[in-house]
Protein backbone atom coordinates (compact mmCIF):
# COMPACT_ATOMS: atom_id res chain seq x y z
CA UNK A 1 0.00 0.00 0.00
CA UNK A 2 1.60 3.12 -0.90
CA UNK A 3 2.89 5.55 1.84
CA UNK A 4 0.21 8.25 1.33
CA UNK A 5 -2.59 5.84 1.24
CA UNK A 6 -1.35 4.46 4.72
CA UNK A 7 -1.39 7.97 6.05
CA UNK A 8 -4.62 9.18 4.80
CA UNK A 9 -6.10 5.72 6.28
CA UNK A 10 -4.33 6.40 9.96
CA UNK A 11 -5.48 9.88 10.19
CA UNK A 12 -8.91 8.95 10.86
CA UNK A 13 -7.94 7.29 14.14
CA UNK A 14 -6.11 8.10 17.38
CA UNK A 15 -6.66 9.75 21.10
CA UNK A 16 -6.17 11.69 23.76
CA UNK A 17 -6.50 12.51 27.52
CA UNK A 18 -4.34 14.93 28.85
CA UNK A 19 -3.13 16.85 32.14
CA UNK A 20 -2.91 20.30 32.54
CA UNK A 21 -2.11 23.79 33.46
CA UNK A 22 -4.93 25.81 32.67
CA UNK A 23 -7.44 26.02 35.13
CA UNK A 24 -11.07 23.98 34.94
CA UNK A 25 -12.29 27.41 35.92
CA UNK A 26 -10.87 28.61 32.58
CA UNK A 27 -12.13 25.95 30.73
CA UNK A 28 -15.90 26.08 32.26
CA UNK A 29 -15.31 30.27 31.13
CA UNK A 30 -14.47 29.19 27.41
CA UNK A 31 -16.87 26.51 27.05
CA UNK A 32 -20.43 25.63 27.50
CA UNK A 33 -21.01 22.22 29.93
CA UNK A 34 -21.78 20.35 26.95
CA UNK A 35 -17.92 20.27 26.04
CA UNK A 36 -17.01 18.70 29.14
CA UNK A 37 -19.48 15.96 29.55
CA UNK A 38 -19.10 15.26 25.23
CA UNK A 39 -15.41 14.33 24.71
CA UNK A 40 -16.28 12.24 21.75
CA UNK A 41 -17.83 15.48 20.13
CA UNK A 42 -21.66 13.94 19.65
CA UNK A 43 -24.56 15.12 21.74
CA UNK A 44 -28.05 14.29 21.46
CA UNK A 45 -26.78 12.79 17.65
CA UNK A 46 -25.19 15.70 16.44
CA UNK A 47 -21.83 17.23 16.83
CA UNK A 48 -21.26 19.48 19.57
CA UNK A 49 -19.51 22.92 19.48
CA UNK A 50 -16.45 21.95 20.86
CA UNK A 51 -14.31 18.78 20.23
CA UNK A 52 -11.06 17.61 22.25
CA UNK A 53 -8.15 16.57 20.25
CA UNK A 54 -5.24 15.07 21.81
CA UNK A 55 -2.04 15.79 20.76
CA UNK A 56 0.90 13.74 21.57
CA UNK A 57 4.22 14.68 21.00
CA UNK A 58 8.54 13.90 21.59
CA UNK A 59 11.21 14.75 20.24
CA UNK A 60 15.08 14.44 19.66
CA UNK A 61 14.83 11.03 19.71
CA UNK A 62 18.21 10.03 17.48
CA UNK A 63 17.17 6.79 16.96
CA UNK A 64 17.57 5.61 20.38
CA UNK A 65 15.26 2.22 19.89
CA UNK A 66 16.80 0.50 22.76
CA UNK A 67 16.55 2.11 26.56
CA UNK A 68 19.46 4.27 26.70
CA UNK A 69 21.96 4.15 29.36
CA UNK A 70 23.24 6.12 32.53
CA UNK A 71 22.40 8.96 32.61
CA UNK A 72 20.62 9.51 29.18
CA UNK A 73 18.25 7.04 29.99
CA UNK A 74 16.64 8.96 33.44
CA UNK A 75 14.69 11.88 34.28
CA UNK A 76 14.67 14.07 37.39
CA UNK A 77 10.93 14.07 38.97
CA UNK A 78 10.12 16.55 41.37
CA UNK A 79 8.91 15.10 44.50
CA UNK A 80 5.36 17.12 46.35
CA UNK A 81 8.10 17.53 49.44
CA UNK A 82 9.90 19.69 46.93
CA UNK A 83 12.85 16.69 46.44
CA UNK A 84 14.00 14.93 43.40
CA UNK A 85 14.24 11.20 42.17
CA UNK A 86 15.38 10.16 39.17
CA UNK A 87 12.92 7.23 37.29
CA UNK A 88 14.75 5.75 34.21
CA UNK A 89 12.89 6.48 31.37
CA UNK A 90 13.12 5.61 27.39
CA UNK A 91 13.58 2.98 24.90
CA UNK A 92 10.73 2.22 22.05
CA UNK A 93 9.42 -0.79 23.78
CA UNK A 94 8.06 1.17 26.49
CA UNK A 95 6.92 4.25 24.14
CA UNK A 96 4.85 2.57 22.15
CA UNK A 97 2.97 0.57 25.00
CA UNK A 98 2.65 4.22 26.61
CA UNK A 99 1.57 5.77 23.45
CA UNK A 100 -0.78 3.05 23.03
CA UNK A 101 -2.45 2.92 26.22
CA UNK A 102 -2.59 7.22 25.96
CA UNK A 103 -4.10 7.02 22.68
CA UNK A 104 -7.31 4.73 23.97
CA UNK A 105 -10.72 6.36 24.01
CA UNK A 106 -9.55 9.15 22.54
CA UNK A 107 -10.86 9.07 18.70
CA UNK A 108 -9.58 12.38 18.14
CA UNK A 109 -6.01 12.16 18.34
CA UNK A 110 -2.39 13.43 16.67
CA UNK A 111 0.73 12.16 16.95
CA UNK A 112 3.63 14.51 16.38
CA UNK A 113 7.39 15.13 16.50
CA UNK A 114 9.95 17.81 16.90
CA UNK A 115 12.90 16.66 14.80
CA UNK A 116 15.60 15.22 15.18
CA UNK A 117 14.39 11.93 15.10
CA UNK A 118 17.24 10.39 13.43
CA UNK A 119 21.27 11.12 13.51
CA UNK A 120 23.60 10.56 16.35
CA UNK A 121 22.30 7.70 16.17
CA UNK A 122 23.46 4.25 18.42
CA UNK A 123 24.59 1.88 16.16
CA UNK A 124 21.54 -0.19 16.06
CA UNK A 125 20.41 2.35 13.80
CA UNK A 126 23.13 4.28 12.82
CA UNK A 127 24.85 1.34 10.85
CA UNK A 128 21.96 1.20 8.99
CA UNK A 129 21.58 5.00 8.16
CA UNK A 130 18.54 4.82 10.40
CA UNK A 131 16.19 2.97 8.25
CA UNK A 132 15.21 0.74 11.80
CA UNK A 133 14.48 3.80 13.27
CA UNK A 134 12.21 5.26 10.86
CA UNK A 135 10.77 1.87 10.90
CA UNK A 136 9.94 1.67 14.63
CA UNK A 137 8.11 5.73 14.48
CA UNK A 138 5.86 3.66 11.64
CA UNK A 139 4.32 1.14 13.96
CA UNK A 140 4.33 4.17 16.79
CA UNK A 141 1.69 5.62 14.11
CA UNK A 142 3.59 9.17 14.35
CA UNK A 143 1.83 11.66 12.47
CA UNK A 144 4.20 13.91 11.17
CA UNK A 145 7.41 16.12 12.61
CA UNK A 146 9.49 18.92 11.40
CA UNK A 147 12.87 18.12 10.50
CA UNK A 148 15.75 18.52 12.43
CA UNK A 149 19.65 19.69 12.36
CA UNK A 150 20.45 16.06 12.29
CA UNK A 151 18.19 14.86 9.65
CA UNK A 152 20.98 16.98 7.61
CA UNK A 153 23.81 14.78 8.73
CA UNK A 154 23.95 12.77 5.26
CA UNK A 155 22.81 15.50 3.15
CA UNK A 156 19.55 16.54 1.76
CA UNK A 157 19.45 13.52 -0.30
CA UNK A 158 19.51 11.12 2.26
CA UNK A 159 17.17 12.87 3.94
CA UNK A 160 14.67 12.45 0.87
CA UNK A 161 15.12 8.23 0.54
CA UNK A 162 13.99 8.24 4.21
CA UNK A 163 10.93 10.37 3.41
CA UNK A 164 10.10 8.34 -0.08
CA UNK A 165 12.22 5.01 0.28
CA UNK A 166 14.55 2.81 -1.59
CA UNK A 167 17.60 1.36 -0.62
CA UNK A 168 21.15 3.03 0.21
CA UNK A 169 23.15 4.18 -2.81
CA UNK A 170 25.97 3.18 -1.42
CA UNK A 171 25.45 0.32 0.56
CA UNK A 172 22.32 -0.97 -0.77
CA UNK A 173 19.63 -2.71 0.91
CA UNK A 174 20.08 -4.64 4.21
CA UNK A 175 17.28 -7.13 3.89
CA UNK A 176 15.49 -8.72 1.14
CA UNK A 177 12.36 -6.10 1.31
CA UNK A 178 12.91 -3.03 -0.31
CA UNK A 179 12.79 -0.09 2.46
CA UNK A 180 9.60 1.72 1.79
CA UNK A 181 10.56 5.14 3.86
CA UNK A 182 8.49 6.74 6.58
CA UNK A 183 4.57 6.89 6.71
CA UNK A 184 4.83 10.12 8.04
CA UNK A 185 5.24 13.46 6.42
CA UNK A 186 8.93 15.28 7.06
CA UNK A 187 8.20 19.16 7.37
CA UNK A 188 10.75 21.62 6.46
CA UNK A 189 9.54 25.13 5.84
CA UNK A 190 12.36 26.80 6.35
CA UNK A 191 15.21 24.43 4.59
CA UNK A 192 15.09 25.98 0.68
CA UNK A 193 16.86 24.64 -2.17
CA UNK A 194 19.24 27.47 -2.91
CA UNK A 195 18.86 27.05 -6.90
CA UNK A 196 15.01 26.81 -6.67
CA UNK A 197 14.21 28.73 -3.93
CA UNK A 198 11.11 26.43 -3.23
CA UNK A 199 11.30 24.05 0.41
CA UNK A 200 12.97 20.62 0.18
CA UNK A 201 10.36 18.82 1.69
CA UNK A 202 6.13 19.84 2.52
CA UNK A 203 6.06 22.74 4.20
CA UNK A 204 3.00 22.25 6.42
CA UNK A 205 0.72 19.50 6.46
CA UNK A 206 -2.77 19.35 7.80
CA UNK A 207 -4.72 16.86 9.81
CA UNK A 208 -8.30 16.02 9.16
CA UNK A 209 -11.01 14.22 10.83
CA UNK A 210 -14.53 14.88 10.04
CA UNK A 211 -15.23 18.49 10.12
CA UNK A 212 -11.88 19.22 12.60
CA UNK A 213 -8.90 20.13 10.70
CA UNK A 214 -5.18 21.34 12.18
CA UNK A 215 -2.55 22.48 10.56
CA UNK A 216 0.83 22.01 11.29
CA UNK A 217 4.15 23.50 10.57
CA UNK A 218 7.22 22.53 10.49
CA UNK A 219 10.46 24.42 10.96
CA UNK A 220 14.66 23.34 12.25
CA UNK A 221 16.56 25.87 13.33
CA UNK A 222 17.82 28.82 11.07
CA UNK A 223 21.46 28.14 12.40
CA UNK A 224 21.47 24.18 11.30
CA UNK A 225 24.65 25.40 9.13
CA UNK A 226 26.42 26.24 11.90
CA UNK A 227 26.18 22.42 13.92
CA UNK A 228 26.32 20.35 10.27
CA UNK A 229 29.22 19.65 8.42
CA UNK A 230 29.21 21.69 5.40
CA UNK A 231 28.26 18.57 2.79
CA UNK A 232 25.51 18.08 4.92
CA UNK A 233 23.92 21.58 3.97
CA UNK A 234 25.27 21.95 0.54
CA UNK A 235 22.99 23.48 -1.78
CA UNK A 236 20.53 24.48 0.83
CA UNK A 237 19.40 27.85 2.23
CA UNK A 238 18.04 28.04 6.31
CA UNK A 239 15.56 30.89 6.60
CA UNK A 240 14.67 32.72 9.54
CA UNK A 241 11.74 30.54 11.92
CA UNK A 242 9.55 33.51 12.78
CA UNK A 243 9.31 34.89 9.17
CA UNK A 244 8.74 31.12 7.90
CA UNK A 245 6.08 30.41 10.58
CA UNK A 246 4.32 33.16 10.29
CA UNK A 247 4.37 33.39 6.07
CA UNK A 248 2.93 29.74 6.07
CA UNK A 249 0.19 30.34 8.50
CA UNK A 250 -1.18 33.07 6.34
CA UNK A 251 -1.40 30.11 3.71
CA UNK A 252 -3.48 27.71 5.86
CA UNK A 253 -5.74 30.19 7.24
CA UNK A 254 -6.59 31.27 2.87
CA UNK A 255 -6.99 27.47 2.94
CA UNK A 256 -9.46 27.82 5.82
CA UNK A 257 -7.50 26.21 8.31
CA UNK A 258 -7.79 28.63 11.73
CA UNK A 259 -6.13 25.96 13.80
CA UNK A 260 -2.23 25.82 13.67
CA UNK A 261 1.03 23.88 15.52
CA UNK A 262 4.03 25.15 14.92
CA UNK A 263 6.46 21.94 15.16
CA UNK A 264 9.95 24.19 15.79
CA UNK A 265 13.27 22.36 16.27
CA UNK A 266 14.82 24.90 18.66
CA UNK A 267 14.52 25.06 22.50
CA UNK A 268 15.02 26.80 25.90
CA UNK A 269 16.72 26.59 28.85
CA UNK A 270 14.71 25.23 31.22
CA UNK A 271 15.35 26.96 35.25
CA UNK A 272 14.94 23.35 36.92
CA UNK A 273 16.44 20.47 35.38
CA UNK A 274 12.83 18.70 36.28
CA UNK A 275 10.54 17.33 33.72
CA UNK A 276 7.34 18.50 35.88
CA UNK A 277 8.50 21.70 37.44
CA UNK A 278 5.57 24.23 37.17
CA UNK A 279 7.10 26.68 34.82
CA UNK A 280 4.70 29.62 34.51
CA UNK A 281 5.32 29.39 38.94
CA UNK A 282 6.23 32.98 40.50
CA UNK A 283 9.92 32.91 42.06
CA UNK A 284 13.43 31.23 41.78
CA UNK A 285 13.28 27.53 39.66
CA UNK A 286 10.68 28.39 37.12
CA UNK A 287 10.66 30.14 33.93
CA UNK A 288 12.33 29.02 30.88
CA UNK A 289 15.52 31.12 28.74
CA UNK A 290 16.71 30.42 25.50
CA UNK A 291 15.93 31.14 21.49
CA UNK A 292 12.80 29.55 21.50
CA UNK A 293 11.25 33.09 23.93
CA UNK A 294 12.16 35.13 21.71
CA UNK A 295 10.42 33.06 18.61
CA UNK A 296 7.36 32.09 20.47
CA UNK A 297 7.08 36.11 21.69
CA UNK A 298 6.74 37.12 18.04
CA UNK A 299 5.11 33.99 16.17
CA UNK A 300 1.87 35.22 14.69
CA UNK A 301 -1.24 34.43 17.55
CA UNK A 302 -2.64 32.60 14.68
CA UNK A 303 -0.40 29.60 15.79
CA UNK A 304 -1.85 27.95 19.01
CA UNK A 305 0.61 25.73 20.69
CA UNK A 306 4.49 24.99 19.96
CA UNK A 307 6.43 21.88 20.07
CA UNK A 308 9.81 22.81 20.10
CA UNK A 309 13.13 20.68 20.78
CA UNK A 310 16.81 20.74 20.18
CA UNK A 311 18.02 21.83 23.45
CA UNK A 312 17.13 18.19 24.94
CA UNK A 313 15.23 19.80 28.10
CA UNK A 314 12.21 19.53 29.03
CA UNK A 315 9.45 22.05 29.58
CA UNK A 316 5.66 22.67 29.52
CA UNK A 317 5.36 26.83 29.48
CA UNK A 318 3.14 29.53 28.71
CA UNK A 319 4.92 32.15 26.68
CA UNK A 320 2.82 35.18 25.54
CA UNK A 321 2.31 36.27 21.55
CA UNK A 322 2.69 39.03 20.08
CA UNK A 323 -0.80 39.90 21.64
CA UNK A 324 -0.01 39.11 25.01
CA UNK A 325 -2.03 36.02 25.21
CA UNK A 326 -0.50 33.32 26.63
CA UNK A 327 0.46 30.18 24.42
CA UNK A 328 1.63 26.85 25.52
CA UNK A 329 5.20 25.96 24.28
CA UNK A 330 6.35 22.38 24.85
CA UNK A 331 9.51 20.13 25.23
CA UNK A 332 9.75 16.36 26.18
CA UNK A 333 13.68 16.49 26.52
CA UNK A 334 15.19 13.22 24.04
CA UNK A 335 15.98 9.65 23.45
CA UNK A 336 12.35 8.73 23.93
CA UNK A 337 12.52 9.37 27.72
CA UNK A 338 9.29 11.31 27.94
CA UNK A 339 6.08 12.50 25.62
CA UNK A 340 4.39 15.37 25.69
CA UNK A 341 0.20 15.15 26.33
CA UNK A 342 -1.67 18.28 25.04
CA UNK A 343 -5.31 19.03 25.13
CA UNK A 344 -6.64 21.05 22.02
CA UNK A 345 -9.92 21.86 22.06
CA UNK A 346 -11.38 22.75 18.70
CA UNK A 347 -14.14 25.21 18.07
CA UNK A 348 -16.13 24.05 15.28
CA UNK A 349 -17.82 27.08 15.27
CA UNK A 350 -14.50 29.42 14.56
CA UNK A 351 -12.20 26.43 13.26
CA UNK A 352 -9.85 27.75 15.63
CA UNK A 353 -8.35 26.23 19.13
CA UNK A 354 -9.92 27.75 22.37
CA UNK A 355 -6.67 29.00 23.72
CA UNK A 356 -7.77 29.22 27.20
CA UNK A 357 -8.54 25.69 27.50
CA UNK A 358 -5.53 24.30 25.93
CA UNK A 359 -4.07 21.71 28.81
CA UNK A 360 -0.44 19.95 28.48
CA UNK A 361 1.70 18.09 30.69
CA UNK A 362 4.71 15.73 30.22
CA UNK A 363 5.00 12.18 30.59
CA UNK A 364 7.45 9.82 31.65
CA UNK A 365 8.27 6.50 29.26
CA UNK A 366 8.67 4.59 32.39
CA UNK A 367 9.82 0.72 31.67
CA UNK A 368 7.24 -0.93 34.34
CA UNK A 369 5.22 -1.10 31.90
CA UNK A 370 4.83 -4.53 29.12
CA UNK A 371 7.01 -4.26 26.60
CA UNK A 372 5.10 -3.40 22.81
CA UNK A 373 5.95 -6.97 21.07
CA UNK A 374 6.28 -5.62 17.85
CA UNK A 375 9.01 -3.13 18.86
CA UNK A 376 10.77 -6.10 20.63
CA UNK A 377 10.57 -7.82 17.07
CA UNK A 378 11.73 -5.22 15.22
CA UNK A 379 14.76 -4.96 17.40
CA UNK A 380 15.81 -8.48 17.33
CA UNK A 381 15.50 -8.44 13.34
CA UNK A 382 18.35 -5.33 13.61
CA UNK A 383 20.15 -6.97 16.21
CA UNK A 384 20.74 -10.07 14.46
CA UNK A 385 22.52 -8.06 11.68
CA UNK A 386 24.52 -5.48 14.16
CA UNK A 387 25.26 -8.35 16.74
CA UNK A 388 28.70 -9.57 14.63
CA UNK A 389 29.91 -5.53 14.44
CA UNK A 390 28.46 -4.61 17.19
CA UNK A 391 29.74 -7.18 20.25
CA UNK A 392 33.12 -6.70 19.23
CA UNK A 393 35.20 -5.72 22.26
CA UNK A 394 37.22 -2.66 21.85
CA UNK A 395 38.90 -1.78 25.24
CA UNK A 396 38.34 -2.13 29.66
CA UNK A 397 37.70 0.66 31.71
CA UNK A 398 37.71 0.57 35.28
CA UNK A 399 34.23 2.90 36.28
CA UNK A 400 31.69 4.72 34.51
CA UNK A 401 33.35 7.06 31.87
CA UNK A 402 30.55 10.28 32.30
CA UNK A 403 29.90 12.64 29.55
CA UNK A 404 28.17 15.69 31.43
CA UNK A 405 29.94 18.70 32.85
CA UNK A 406 31.76 22.03 31.56
CA UNK A 407 34.01 19.34 31.34
CA UNK A 408 33.50 15.69 30.99
CA UNK A 409 35.71 12.81 31.30
CA UNK A 410 34.38 11.00 28.10
CA UNK A 411 35.33 14.46 26.58
CA UNK A 412 38.81 14.69 27.91
CA UNK A 413 39.67 10.63 26.74
CA UNK A 414 38.06 11.36 23.17
CA UNK A 415 40.49 14.47 23.18
CA UNK A 416 43.21 12.06 24.62
CA UNK A 417 42.61 9.83 22.36
CA UNK A 418 42.44 12.10 18.97
CA UNK A 419 45.43 13.96 20.53
CA UNK A 420 47.57 10.07 20.57
CA UNK A 421 46.29 9.63 16.56
CA UNK A 422 47.27 13.05 15.62
CA UNK A 423 50.94 12.35 16.97
CA UNK A 424 51.01 9.62 14.85
CA UNK A 425 50.29 10.72 11.32
CA UNK A 426 52.38 14.43 13.07
CA UNK A 427 54.78 13.78 15.81
CA UNK A 428 54.45 17.75 16.08
CA UNK A 429 51.03 17.57 17.23
CA UNK A 430 50.39 19.70 20.42
CA UNK A 431 47.34 18.64 21.08
CA UNK A 432 43.54 17.94 20.74
CA UNK A 433 40.03 20.03 20.84
CA UNK A 434 36.63 17.82 20.98
CA UNK A 435 33.43 19.60 20.57
CA UNK A 436 31.21 18.98 23.64
CA UNK A 437 28.32 17.98 21.43
CA UNK A 438 30.17 15.31 19.34
CA UNK A 439 29.79 13.35 22.66
CA UNK A 440 26.55 11.85 22.61
CA UNK A 441 27.08 9.32 25.21
CA UNK A 442 29.22 8.49 28.05
CA UNK A 443 30.62 4.73 28.83
CA UNK A 444 28.97 2.50 31.18
CA UNK A 445 31.30 -0.21 33.42
CA UNK A 446 28.31 -2.48 33.92
CA UNK A 447 27.40 -4.81 31.01
CA UNK A 448 25.11 -4.48 28.49
CA UNK A 449 24.85 -7.87 27.40
CA UNK A 450 27.20 -10.74 27.73
CA UNK A 451 29.97 -8.98 27.39
CA UNK A 452 31.42 -8.59 30.86
CA UNK A 453 31.17 -5.79 33.05
CA UNK A 454 34.10 -3.22 32.28
CA UNK A 455 34.25 -4.10 28.45
CA UNK A 456 33.81 -1.37 25.89
CA UNK A 457 31.97 -3.11 22.86
CA UNK A 458 32.67 -1.11 19.48
CA UNK A 459 28.36 -0.61 19.98
CA UNK A 460 29.11 1.40 22.59
CA UNK A 461 31.96 3.40 21.20
CA UNK A 462 29.34 3.81 18.01
CA UNK A 463 27.24 5.12 20.89
CA UNK A 464 29.82 7.73 21.35
CA UNK A 465 31.05 8.75 18.38
CA UNK A 466 28.17 8.16 15.84
CA UNK A 467 29.30 11.21 13.10
CA UNK A 468 32.13 9.28 11.17
CA UNK A 469 33.70 12.59 11.51
CA UNK A 470 37.82 12.93 10.54
CA UNK A 471 40.36 13.70 13.00
CA UNK A 472 42.16 16.77 11.13
CA UNK A 473 45.51 18.07 12.08
CA UNK A 474 46.06 22.09 11.23
CA UNK A 475 48.45 24.47 12.24
CA UNK A 476 47.36 27.96 14.33
CA UNK A 477 49.55 30.71 15.66
CA UNK A 478 49.23 31.02 19.26
CA UNK A 479 46.79 33.99 19.05
CA UNK A 480 44.83 31.89 16.85
CA UNK A 481 44.57 28.72 19.60
CA UNK A 482 44.05 31.82 22.13
CA UNK A 483 40.97 33.00 20.17
CA UNK A 484 39.65 29.87 18.97
CA UNK A 485 39.26 29.07 23.15
CA UNK A 486 37.70 32.82 23.88
CA UNK A 487 35.29 31.59 20.71
CA UNK A 488 33.87 29.24 23.40
CA UNK A 489 32.14 32.02 25.33
CA UNK A 490 31.73 34.83 22.90
CA UNK A 491 30.05 35.56 19.31
CA UNK A 492 27.88 32.80 18.58
CA UNK A 493 28.59 31.20 21.87
CA UNK A 494 28.05 33.55 24.16
CA UNK A 495 24.53 33.02 25.07
CA UNK A 496 25.16 29.48 25.70
CA UNK A 497 28.96 28.66 25.82
CA UNK A 498 30.25 25.59 24.20
CA UNK A 499 33.15 24.58 25.99
CA UNK A 500 35.73 22.18 24.46
CA UNK A 501 36.98 19.45 25.95
CA UNK A 502 41.23 19.43 25.71
CA UNK A 503 43.48 16.90 25.44
CA UNK A 504 46.10 16.37 28.87
CA UNK A 505 48.41 19.30 29.14
CA UNK A 506 45.80 22.28 27.99
CA UNK A 507 44.79 23.74 31.23
CA UNK A 508 43.31 27.61 31.80
CA UNK A 509 40.48 29.45 33.89
CA UNK A 510 37.42 29.87 32.69
CA UNK A 511 35.83 32.90 34.73
CA UNK A 512 32.37 32.33 34.44
CA UNK A 513 31.74 36.25 36.86
CA UNK A 514 32.78 37.34 33.68
CA UNK A 515 31.16 38.42 30.37
CA UNK A 516 31.90 37.26 26.38
CA UNK A 517 35.45 36.52 25.51
CA UNK A 518 36.90 37.65 29.17
CA UNK A 519 35.81 34.82 30.85
CA UNK A 520 38.57 32.89 29.08
CA UNK A 521 41.93 34.18 30.93
CA UNK A 522 44.39 34.75 28.77
CA UNK A 523 47.61 34.81 31.18
CA UNK A 524 46.33 31.24 32.73
CA UNK A 525 46.22 29.01 29.01
CA UNK A 526 49.02 27.04 29.56
CA UNK A 527 50.31 23.87 27.26
CA UNK A 528 52.57 21.84 29.10
CA UNK A 529 52.83 23.98 31.91
CA UNK A 530 54.73 26.77 29.52
CA UNK A 531 52.39 29.83 28.54
CA UNK A 532 51.04 29.93 24.70
CA UNK A 533 53.32 31.70 22.39
CA UNK A 534 51.12 34.38 20.66
CA UNK A 535 53.73 34.18 17.63
CA UNK A 536 54.98 30.29 17.92
CA UNK A 537 53.05 27.71 15.89
CA UNK A 538 50.99 24.50 17.07
CA UNK A 539 49.66 21.70 15.07
CA UNK A 540 46.61 20.77 16.75
CA UNK A 541 44.06 18.31 15.87
CA UNK A 542 40.39 18.48 16.02
CA UNK A 543 37.57 16.39 14.03
CA UNK A 544 36.87 17.51 10.83
CA UNK A 545 33.45 19.23 11.66
CA UNK A 546 35.54 21.55 13.97
CA UNK A 547 37.95 21.71 11.19
CA UNK A 548 35.41 23.60 9.09
CA UNK A 549 34.15 26.48 11.35
CA UNK A 550 31.58 24.24 13.32
CA UNK A 551 29.87 25.00 16.13
CA UNK A 552 30.24 28.58 16.18
CA UNK A 553 34.04 28.50 15.91
CA UNK A 554 35.11 30.41 12.69
CA UNK A 555 39.01 30.76 13.69
CA UNK A 556 39.11 26.47 13.19
CA UNK A 557 38.48 27.04 9.68
CA UNK A 558 41.59 29.33 9.12
CA UNK A 559 44.14 26.59 10.12
CA UNK A 560 46.84 25.58 7.55
CA UNK A 561 48.51 22.54 6.61
CA UNK A 562 45.67 20.48 6.79
CA UNK A 563 46.43 16.50 7.16
CA UNK A 564 43.42 14.55 7.18
CA UNK A 565 44.00 11.31 9.44
CA UNK A 566 41.19 8.40 10.39
CA UNK A 567 37.58 8.48 11.37
CA UNK A 568 37.24 9.56 15.26
CA UNK A 569 35.64 6.26 16.27
CA UNK A 570 38.73 4.18 14.93
CA UNK A 571 41.28 6.77 16.71
CA UNK A 572 39.06 6.20 20.28
CA UNK A 573 38.87 2.76 19.21
CA UNK A 574 42.53 2.40 18.64
CA UNK A 575 43.54 4.27 22.21
CA UNK A 576 40.97 1.73 24.22
CA UNK A 577 42.65 -1.26 22.69
CA UNK A 578 46.07 0.14 22.96
CA UNK A 579 46.01 1.33 27.18
CA UNK A 580 43.85 -0.59 28.32
CA UNK A 581 43.58 -4.87 28.80
CA UNK A 582 41.35 -7.28 31.05
CA UNK A 583 43.71 -6.64 33.66
CA UNK A 584 44.87 -3.09 33.35
CA UNK A 585 41.72 -1.23 32.55
CA UNK A 586 41.70 2.43 31.57
CA UNK A 587 40.28 4.56 34.70
CA UNK A 588 37.72 7.38 34.16
CA UNK A 589 40.07 10.65 33.45
CA UNK A 590 40.45 13.51 36.23
CA UNK A 591 38.86 16.50 35.10
CA UNK A 592 40.70 19.50 35.86
CA UNK A 593 42.00 20.92 33.14
CA UNK A 594 39.75 23.74 32.73
CA UNK A 595 39.30 25.46 36.21
CA UNK A 596 36.41 27.13 36.35
CA UNK A 597 35.30 29.88 38.71
CA UNK A 598 31.56 30.51 39.39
Amino acid sequence: MPAALRRRRRTSALLASTAALATAAALAAAMPAQAHADKGGHGHGRPSRYQDVQLLSFNDLHGNLEPPSGSSGRVTELQPDGTTKTVDAGGVEYLATHLRTARQGHPYSITAAGGDMVGASPLLSGLFHDEPTVEALNKLKLDVTSVGNHEFDEGARELARLQNGGCHPADGCYTDQRFEGADYPYLAANVLDEKTKQPILKPYWVWKKKDVKIGFIGVTLEGTPDIVSADGVKGLAFKDEVETINKYAKVLQRQGVQSIVALIHEGGFPASGAYNYDCDAAGAGSGISGPIVDIAKNVTPAVDALVTGHTHNAYVCDIPDPSGRPRMVTSAASFGRLYTDTTLTYDRRTGDIARTAVKSANRVVTRDVPKAQDMTDLIARWNTLAAPIGNRPIGWISGDIGNTGTESPMGDLIADAQLAHGKELDPRTSLALMNPGGVRAGLTYAAKGAEGDGVVTYAEGFTVQPFANTVNLQDFTGAQLVQVLKEQVSGPNAAAPKILQPSAGLTYTLDMTKSGADRVVTDSIRLNGAPVDPAATYRVATNSFLAGGGDGFPTLGHGTNDVVGSDDLSALEKYLTVNSSAGSPIAPPATGRITIVQ
